[in-house]
């Protein structure tokens, strides 16, 4: 087009998708079923029933349907903050001196300051509409832990959050947000559960990690009746709902006629790169576009770049059902780095399949680099972005430069998941210096790769 695209490009409230985008339906080879510990048989609707809400399972186990309609009620609370702005990065562009045009879908602009919000408000909303108490989970950087309050907050619902120890230490006010709302936030492990206790036993003096957060709320959901446990990330589920960042995105790209060569997204266990890709995923799957995809983690918990693809426990307790996903190992424990939430050992079984079947790449970064393009892209787009985020921003830039080296006129497109205000600790050690790297050896993942199950 010849007009000069937006700075932002906003969608009215019409645009807000009505359903969201089951990219299972399009997958010729569908992720592998979850599958139950005991009898190692897929998991059933029943066989869930005591830990997830019913209408949540009826997603999670779904892989026919290719759009499931939003409820009114969650559409109605999404128009709060969403739909999300598309912004065109044109200040980080000059200053790189790029040929490219970069892209972001910001999803900072809520008070949990993430995009995790867009799945918090959903599965609260199924709890409260099954007529449940409360719900227990667990958080790493707190972004998940914030959002959940903030939802269950909404729907007068009790919120128990299992808040990994080294992100309760480093992260005191993200930890006081949810207790604003309302939420009981506890440090993992803890002596709270059976669980948790065992763990500390093994690992005494741990910072935790996702995996042993998982099996403490786990256990709480499972122990205390009216209760039920909900996440995240990694579940199908949770990347449905992530998935109105995707279609959103489509929509504005569309409206001006964009079509991004390059789309990148962090990933941890996967929620905010399943949600920006899958409308994207399913052109591809179909044959109407082709687009390069590429997920970013950190060179300290790379599951994708290093791990491996075989069925493994989601949690480090073991009380989870086996996914077959990318991974380190449920007994891997992450250092105590910055990368936030981005620490679990393990990788949506959706986007497992996806870069198995080399449907899309991964990159592992290492924090200091990543600070450093965070720093970059503060200085120049206005935003402080979160340290997850900032692995998307890194290979964004690593994209515009090898533009710049070739003359290409490439468009890239990332997903800016979230703001970095409660993350000053983490960019306080990057400006002091005290800020290291730290890339687990082959002999530090062999204690991982040794207690996979036999499956």
């Amino acid at each position: 087009m010849s007009e000069k695209i937006p700075y932002k490009i906003y969608l009215s409230e019409n645009e807000l998708p009505s359903s969201w985008y089951n990219v299972r339906a399009d997958m010729k080879n569908k992720p592998a079923p979850l599958l139950n510990p005991t009898t190692l048989k897929p998991m059933t609707f029943e066989d869930l029933r005591p830990v997830f809400c019913d209408e949540l399972i009826k997603q999670e186990l779904n892989e026919t349907d290719a759009y499931i309609p939003i409820p009114d009620e969650i559409r109605e609370f999404y128009r709060m903050y969403r739909p999300a702005p598309l912004v065109r990065a044109y200040c980080l562009e000059k200053k790189l001196g790029t040929p490219a045009k970069i892209y972001y879908k910001f999803e900072g602009n809520n008070t949990s300051g993430s995009h995790k919000l867009n799945s918090a408000i959903a599965q609260a909303y199924y709890a409260k509409k099954q007529g449940l108490k409360g719900v227990t989970t667990e958080t790493g950087a707190g972004q998940w832990g914030t959002a959940l309050s903030m939802a269950c907050s909404y729907f007068d619902l009790d919120c128990q959050v299992y808040m990994v120890k080294v992100s309760y230490e480093q992260k005191p006010f993200r930890r006081e947000v949810m207790r604003t709302y309302g939420a009981k936030v506890t440090p993992s492990p803890s002596e709270t559960t059976e669980v948790g206790r065992k763990i500390l036993a093994e690992f005494p003096g741990t910072g935790g990690s996702l995996g042993c957060a998982i099996s403490e709320a786990v256990e709480a959901a499972t122990k205390q009746e009216g209760y039920r446990y909900v996440l995240g990330s990694v579940l199908n589920q949770v990347l449905l709902h992530q998935t109105v960042i995707g279609l959103e995105t489509m929509t504005a790209m569309d409206k001006y006629g964009i079509k991004p060569d390059i789309i990148i997204g962090c990933a941890g266990g996967g929620s905010n790169l399943g949600g920006l890709i899958s409308p994207f995923m399913g052109r591809k799957l179909r044959g109407e576009a082709d687009y390069k995809f590429i997920a970013v983690e950190p060179a300290s918990c790379p599951s994708l770049t290093r791990g491996k693809f075989v069925y493994d426990f989601c949690d480090t307790g073991h009380v989870c059902p086996l996914a077959k996903m990318y991974t380190l190992g449920s007994e891997f424990i992450p250092s105590a780095n910055h990368a936030g939430g981005l620490r679990y050992h393990g990788m949506s079984s959706i986007l497992s399949q996806l870069y198995d079947d080399k449907l899309m790449e991964a990159r592992s970064v290492e924090q200091t680099a990543v600070f450093d393009a965070a720093q970059k892209f503060a200085r120049v787009e206005g935003i402080l972005p979160a340290p997850e985020s900032s692995h998307a921003i890194k290979v964004a830039i690593d994209e515009a430069l090898k533009c710049k080296e070739t003359g290409e006129e490439k468009t890239i497109l990332f997903g800016l998941t979230g703001t970095g205000y409660f993350d000053m600790y983490a960019y306080k050690a990057f400006n002091d210096g005290s800020m290291t790297d730290y890339i687990p050896t082959d002999k530090d993942l062999e204690r991982g790769f040794s207690a996979l199950p036999r499956v």
